[in-house]
């Protein structure tokens, strides 16, 4: 994993403006555990409390057979990693696509994991993959996110 060296030369590695030290390539990544307790409070802060997250008897009558994870609260690593690591603080989400993939179930281990894939420093603008593994390694959400980076001095 490489985190982006802002003392890096921009104009070397082809940007014509100089300041943006991102690069196609850069990733940044976070692993966590999603409790109970991340669920319900979850559910307490957007009012989602579909009972297929919070009731085991009711999730138990569905395909997944036990409560399910909201699909937002994990992608919201992507959010946390994007605001914090890479691009980092300042940085202003415009855009995310997704596609989610396989339950996340309360309790699993999920990493958080982005890449850039496309620079636009005229726009100060990233494009990265974003992607949620579990325990297993398996893929539960992939998507892309364009996000404006803060301006340099």
């Amino acid at each position: 994993m490489r985190d982006p060296d802002p003392a890096a030369a921009p104009a070397a590695a082809g940007f014509p403006e100089a300041g943006f030290p991102y690069r196609i390539g850069d990733r940044a990544e976070h692993t966590g555990c999603l409790t109970a307790g991340d669920v319900a409070a979850f559910a307490a802060l957007t009012g989602d409390d579909n009972p297929l997250h919070l009731d085991a008897e009711f999730a138990r009558g569905t395909p997944f057979g036990r409560p399910v994870v909201h699909g937002l609260l994990t992608l919201s690593m992507i959010g946390a990693l994007l605001g914090t690591r890479l691009p980092g603080p300042g940085a202003i989400y415009v855009e995310q696509q997704v596609r989610f993939r396989r339950p996340v179930y309360v309790g699993d281990r999920v990493t958080a994991a982005v890449e850039v894939t496309a620079v636009d420093p005229q726009r100060r603008r990233l494009t990265l993959r974003t992607e949620c593994r579990n325990q297993e390694g398996e893929t539960v959400l992939e998507g892309t996110a364009v996000l404006v980076v803060p301006g340099g001095a």
